[in-house]
């Protein structure tokens, strides 16, 4: 994470863009984190059934476009019919999923990256490496962070590309014990811990280990206050202009 100097702490993660002021992972919700002052976005990847790198949360179209299906089992030109806005609101009628090769071209030199590696349904796919492509392709291996659930994703991308850092994700309760007490001391450079899970304890023992904070999904002021309180190094928020109001960053 010392490779990207220059940034805030914490930085502010747009999660999946500014969502709570545009739809979910659309260029449209990229930008306007930018706009706001987000000096981070997180994303979310996954392969269409022909093999492309799509940005979308869910394994199904159906919650965020006019659609229905399994992503997996979409084509991208299938995928690029839907309407990805209009959803949230009709303001972003006609707004499409986007690839992540759009997101890279858009805004990759103008942002830092974080890009959740979520092949939760197809957990063996060629997710990791076509997305690494894409990373060489862009030349954004210093603007990118990668991410996942799971640790095989993430040695897999250490495995093709080692100088890109990694971030562990953790369940709250018990779903993320391992993670939040002895997983996230792997080859990897933070962890990623649910907002309710993290304390005092977790982030010095974290970073007496030489490794990074970055906690999400975080919109509550009070709580925003806390965590920067326990001197997190990154939150993730829907809503960067209220984590940048509350770090004077606002734009």
């Amino acid at each position: 994470m010392d490779s990207w100097p220059g940034f805030s702490s914490p930085i502010i993660f747009a999660h999946r863009g500014s969502s709570v002021h545009a739809p979910e992972n659309t260029l449209a919700a990229f930008k306007l984190a930018l706009k706001q002052g987000a000096e981070a976005i997180e994303l979310d990847a996954k392969l269409s059934a022909d093999g492309q790198v799509i940005v979308i949360h869910d394994q199904t179209v159906d919650r965020t476009t006019d659609g229905s299906g399994k992503v997996t089992q979409m084509t991208l030109p299938a995928l690029r019919e839907l309407d990805a806005g209009s959803f949230f609101s009709e303001d972003f009628r006609g707004e499409r999923i986007p690839t992540l090769d759009e997101v890279f071209e858009t805004l990759g030199k103008r942002i830092l990256i974080n890009v959740e590696l979520t092949n939760y349904a197809t957990p063996f796919d060629a997710l990791v490496p076509k997305v690494v492509e894409l990373v060489r392709k862009h030349a954004l291996e210093k603007r990118v962070l990668f991410s996942s659930f799971f640790p095989h994703n993430l040695r897999r991308a250490r495995g093709l590309m080692p100088e890109t850092p990694r971030g562990l994700l953790a369940w709250a309760g018990w779903k993320g014990a391992w993670s939040r007490t002895s997983g996230w001391s792997g080859p990897y450079q933070a962890l990623h811990p649910y907002f309710t899970s993290v304390n005092e304890r977790l982030v010095q023992r974290v970073h007496a280990a030489g490794r990074r904070v970055h906690v999400w999904t975080v919109n509550d002021e009070a709580a925003i206050r806390h965590l920067i309180a326990l001197g997190v190094d990154g939150i993730f928020t829907d809503d960067p202009l209220l984590a940048g109001r509350i770090l004077g960053r606002a734009r």
